[in-house]
């Protein structure tokens, strides 16, 4: 029989890398969508038994933050993860052969603005506002579910960072039209971790059957604003870049409906667990990054 992995929310940047790189490794990839051509979030009965015999459930559902937190958007940025996590928990309870690992996204946003030291699992504070309500919450929904034949982790990820989407997009976009000068202060950290690490480090907890729980996955190494647009820029053979002051991102984000949070928030954090269990990441540097998705 063949192996089978289930993506959830699986049509986004993430989810598209990791199908591709499951199915070259031969392994047969259910996805739950919206989309009419997978299996549908309304359809109960066929999510459990895409569940069944499964060696593993990777959950990316969620609306993009990249909008404007308004009331509706803000209700929809939290029911879209809190929801179909419950939905996917109840699903597994259904199955004779449950997944025996549940990968559940969660995000590296859960921390407080930092700029004095880096946020590790043990170390690291919770932040507060919306955003870090919304991980709060996701990582209960998924907590709850009591699975004794299914491993749980948790990952906190970081800024994802890939040749075919992401953030790096825009960033190039702004480089590319001489905008690419520090962002707001330039001090903030800016957490990243490149798409194939974060495949890898699935690989690697899959193969780990003594982990579980939370585990941040982010690069080892993250910069400040500064330096990233620096790097970008000589990636890009640009010698300056335009400096966007605070003020300045406030009313582009109004324009093109986002958020400054995206930018300005300090994200200062360091993947301890992973590197503690031995973890190696392929990515440890922003400049291989920028250099293989430029």
């Amino acid at each position: 029989m063949k192996r089978k992995i289930v993506l959830a929310g699986g049509t986004g940047f993430i989810g598209t890398y990791f199908q591709k790189k499951y199915q070259e490794l031969g392994y047969e990839v259910k996805i739950i969508s919206r989309q009419p051509s997978h299996i549908t979030w309304d359809n109960h009965d066929g999510i459990v038994e895409a569940l069944e015999n499964a060696e593993m459930l990777i959950n990316l559902a969620g609306k993009s933050v990249d909008c404007r937190y308004n009331e509706k958007n803000k209700e929809e940025i939290l029911q879209s993860r809190t929801e179909t996590t419950k939905f996917l928990g109840n699903a597994i309870l259904e199955c004779q052969n449950p997944p025996k690992l549940w990968i559940n996204s969660s995000t590296a946003t859960i921390y407080r603005h930092a700029e004095d030291r880096p946020m590790s699992e043990e170390a690291g504070e919770i932040g507060t506002g919306f955003s870090v309500n919304v991980a709060k919450e996701w990582e209960k929904a998924f907590f709850h579910f009591s699975l004794p034949r299914t491993r749980q982790i948790a990952l906190r990820i970081a800024i994802v960072l890939g040749d075919h989407g992401g953030v790096i997009v825009p960033f190039k976009n702004l480089v590319r039209f001489g905008l690419g000068g520090t962002q707001g202060p330039g001090t903030q950290k800016f957490s990243w971790v490149h798409v194939e690490d974060i495949f890898q480090i699935i690989q690697f907890l899959q193969e780990r059957e003594d982990l579980s729980g939370v585990f941040n996955c982010s690069s080892p190494n993250p910069v400040t604003n500064r330096e990233l647009m620096m790097k970008l820029r000589k990636a890009m053979n640009r010698k300056f870049g335009l400096p966007t002051p605070k003020w300045m991102l406030e009313l582009g984000a109004v324009l093109i409906k986002t958020e400054t949070e995206l930018i300005l928030k300090s994200r200062w954090v360091i993947p301890e667990r992973l590197e503690k269990e031995g973890f190696h990441f392929t990515y440890r540097h922003i400049e291989d990054a920028i250099q293989q998705i430029i």
